[in-house]
């Protein structure tokens, strides 16, 4: 079954990798901009890592018929320096419009601090003035409910359009706040953590199958590449059809990525 994975970490992940997921039929990968595994020390290391990004990925990933496509921001993770973040912020114009650049993301907080919420707003800013996409990192645990109110307070005070926005990293207490304020919400699937496919598909049958997409979200720690079609086989065994898990692991990402003037497959 075709599906589209709508946030991996590509840069983590070997080729072979790629090469497993254009065999279980994936169709397309979104990398958001996040932490490289450490926090680096310098602009000139965002510089890079956005050429790798924009350039690098891209290539790794035709090798296997897979478009790739990126997300650019500075993470929450590394934001609490305000003086350089917004050096990196300063570096996201001249990326902005290449060929496969969705938006800005993935922007968010991770502590709920004043600073990650400084540079939270300012890179919704950014997305205003060049008319982008927004997808967004909500906390880990026991921050997540509080840093996700925080969030959809700053994003109505700043009067964005919430269809143009996905809200990552819903879990049961707070998928109804993201979708009931008109928000597209990501399911993140981690073998260890987050969504196991079984607690994914039932926050899917709580709040519905619009407006949602679920994800790998990929990266440096305990994450499974193909747990996208891992799920959707799982939803196979719950006896939904193959057009209702196409919906979700493949039309939702697509409908929502279609605000994104780059995304094509």
């Amino acid at each position: 079954m075709k599906y589209i994975e709508p946030h991996g970490h590509m840069v983590s992940r070997t080729t072979d990798d790629y090469q497993k997921m254009a065999m279980a039929g994936c169709e397309a990968i979104c990398e958001p901009a996040f932490w490289a595994g450490y926090d680096r020390a310098s602009v000139q290391g965002f510089y890079d890592y956005f050429r790798q990004l924009t350039e690098y990925e891209p290539a790794r990933a035709a090798k296997f018929g897979i478009p790739h496509f990126c997300w650019l921001c500075i993470n929450p993770k590394e934001s609490e320096d305000a003086g350089f973040a917004r050096e990196v912020l300063s570096l996201i114009p001249e990326f902005i419009d290449k060929p496969t650049v969705l938006g800005i993301g993935e922007i968010g907080l991770n502590k709920n601090t004043k600073n990650e919420l400084a540079i939270f707003e300012e890179h919704v800013e950014i997305a205003k003035k060049y008319d982008q996409p927004i997808l967004i990192h909500t906390p880990h645990l026991e921050d997540k409910l509080k840093g996700t109110k925080l969030i959809i307070d700053a994003l109505k005070n700043a009067q964005v359009d919430p269809s143009r926005i996905v809200i990552d990293h819903v879990e049961e207490h707070t998928a109804g706040l993201v979708l009931d304020n008109g928000f597209w919400a990501g399911m993140t699937l981690y073998p260890e953590s987050k969504c196991t496919p079984a607690r994914a598909i039932d926050i899917l049958e709580n709040f519905g199958m619009e407006n949602i997409w679920m994800n790998s979200a990929c990266d440096w720690g305990i994450s499974d590449p193909l747990a996208v079609a891992k799920t959707a086989l799982e939803m196979g065994k719950r006896h939904y059809d193959k057009s209702t898990i196409e919906r979700v692991v493949y039309q939702n990402p697509k409908t929502f990525l279609s605000n994104c003037p780059n995304f094509k497959i």
